[in-house]
Order: structure tokens, then C-alpha cells, then sequence
């Protein structure tokens, strides 16, 4: 009962705040922007655009005015651009709950882009032949930055972009069908995956790597997904789990609990690339207007990787 109500509560807090109509601040009430950890750019790794005009008719971007299309810039080489439809930021609907319902999924992929995203999507880019000929799986990818950025970036033999929300995994399907000049010799597939149930047989055990990020906030979920990593995890000495998400209160810290429970082991690292702790060293002094209200328990993304045990 717990797990539904706090589930039910998110969605419907969620809910509100999309469907009231944005009002100006009222002198002396602190506006969201000045409340709100999350900032629109993030560490800004990989830079974006939105398209609009005939950019965006190419794509066949719907006129409803819900959906967008945002070119980002991988950085490799010369810059390469992918384009991705997703919906408006903080734009959602009540169908978009009564699906959150049906399947016990959260609606986060749907709502926003989180700044873990482009710092995992960045740190794949920057160890890309860690990737190279391996089956890899993004679990809760949201829209998929990371999972598209191994995919088109890294010589990966297969790609699977994963989410539990059937809708979040159209958009997903989309945008590999937009970009699959990008993706050279490497196979890359969409996919619905609900972390509490039955694996499919082809992909228990098969997978190489894992990249996550943002996924261990809920405790609700960490059982469920601490159990998809053992069941989905190749059991060799080069298979790992990549996750990157900040510390938020104890959560993480249940997570790793979970871990060690369940017979994985893991390596947690504060410091793991030198452009993404110079930025985090900027925010943290409050020498970056861009992020005001950078607090690194809820911002800063951790490295986390995980693996089976070896033998005694």
C-alpha cells in the first residue's frame, strides 16, 4: 500500500504543477526557478538546439504543438548531430498518468531531461572503446541521450535503448528511425522493459554493458532494479553496470545496500573526469550564474559501477 500511495503522490504532485497555468511571482514568495535544484542546462556537456521550420517538417514533427525537435551536439571530432523529437519540457497530460498507472512507471522520462543524462552521455563518448564490439542496454533511459550517443559514437555491435513507458519508448523508436545513418555497422533497437518482470531468455545473462542514469532516487524501484542488472549482466570479468546519479539524501546509499545483498559488488567515484569535476568545483563555489542553487547531495552525479564478484 505504501508503494502505491508514494507512487500515486509523485504523479499527482507531478500532475499539478504541469496543468496549472504559470503565474508571475508574487513579491516576497520565491519563484520555482529560485527554489528548483534543476536547471535547464545542467553541466551542458552537449550542447542542443530546438529546430523549427521546415527542419522540423522534415521530421515530421507533429502540429499539435506538444512535440519538439532538439539537435544535439556530440562532442567527437567535428560535432554530429542527432536529432531527437521528444515532448515540450514540463508538458504532460492525464493520459500520460492514467499510463503511469496501468504500468506502475513514473512519468519522469516524458516530463524533463535530467543533468545526469548528458554527463553519462559524455562520459561514454569520452571512453568509447570501452564499448567497442559489446551488446549494450540503457535501463530508464528516459529519451535515450546516452544510448544514442554509444551507439552513434562508439563502435558498440548492438544498442538497446530501454524504458518502462510504452509512449516514452515511441519517441524512442522515432528518433532511431531519424538517425540511423548515424549508427554506421552498429544495431540499435527500442524497447519496453519493466525492471519487476520476467526477462526475456535472449537477454538474460547477454549483456555486456549497462548505463543508467538518474535510476536509483526511488527506493520503491531499487529492489527491482538492483535484480534486472544480476538477471541482464553477462557473467564475465569485463561486463559491467555504468550508473551516474547524485547522492539524494540516503537513497544511494540503499541502493549500494541492495547491491551487496544481492552478491554484486561495486566501485563508487567522486571523481571521475577532470571537465566534469572542474565544473562541479564552479557550481559548487558559486562562481557559475547558470545553476544558483547547486546543492552536490541532490546535483552531482556519482560514478557508480557495478559487477559480479569474482571467484574466492
Amino acid at each position: 500500500m505504501e508503494k502505491s500511495k508514494s507512487s500515486a503522490s509523485l504523479r499527482w504532485k507531478i500532475l499539478r504543477r504541469s496543468l496549472r497555468a504559470p503565474s508571475p511571482s508574487v513579491s516576497g514568495q520565491p519563484s520555482r526557478e529560485n527554489v528548483s535544484r534543476r536547471t535547464s542546462t545542467g553541466f551542458n556537456l552537449i550542447k542542443c538546439r530546438v529546430l523549427d521550420g521546415q527542419l522540423a517538417e522534415n521530421l515530421q514533427i507533429s502540429s499539435n504543438g506538444k512535440d519538439i525537435c532538439v539537435s544535439y551536439s556530440l562532442p567527437i571530432g567535428d560535432d554530429m548531430e542527432l536529432n531527437m523529437i521528444q515532448r515540450r519540457e514540463d508538458t504532460i497530460e492525464l493520459n500520460d498518468f492514467e499510463v503511469s498507472t496501468k504500468y506502475n512507471i513514473d512519468t519522469t522520462g516524458l516530463v524533463c531531461r535530467w543533468p545526469s543524462e548528458d554527463v553519462l552521455a559524455y562520459y561514454c563518448i569520452n571512453h568509447a572503446d570501452f564499448f567497442r564490439s559489446k551488446r549494450v542496454l540503457e535501463l530508464g533511459s528516459g529519451y535515450g541521450l546516452t544510448g544514442f550517443a554509444i551507439a552513434a559514437c562508439t563502435d558498440a555491435s548492438e544498442v538497446i535503448i530501454s524504458d518502462g513507458n510504452p509512449q516514452v519508448v515511441d519517441y524512442i523508436q522515432r528518433n532511431v528511425d531519424i538517425n540511423g545513418e548515424l549508427f554506421r555497422g552498429t544495431k540499435v533497437e527500442s524497447m519496453i522493459l519493466h525492471w519487476d518482470q520476467e526477462i526475456m531468455s535472449e537477454l538474460a545473462n547477454s549483456v555486456d554493458v549497462i548505463v543508467a542514469s538518474d535510476c536509483t532516487f526511488f527506493k520503491e524501484f531499487h529492489e527491482s532494479l538492483a535484480q534486472v542488472v544480476k538477471r541482464l549482466l553477462k557473467q564475465s570479468p569485463t561486463s559491467e553496470a555504468i550508473f551516474l546519479g547524485p547522492k539524494r539524501g540516503d537513497s544511494l546509499h540503499k541502493f549500494l545496500e541492495r547491491i551487496r545483498e544481492i552478491g554484486l559488488k561495486y566501485e563508487l567515484i567522486e571523481r571521475y573526469d577532470d571537465v566534469i569535476w572542474s565544473l562541479h568545483q564552479k557550481f559548487l563555489g558559486g562562481n557559475d550564474a547558470s545553476w544558483t542553487n547547486y546543492d552536490p547531495e541532490h546535483c552531482y552525479p556519482l560514478l557508480l559501477k557495478i559487477s559480479f564478484c569474482g571467484p574466492e
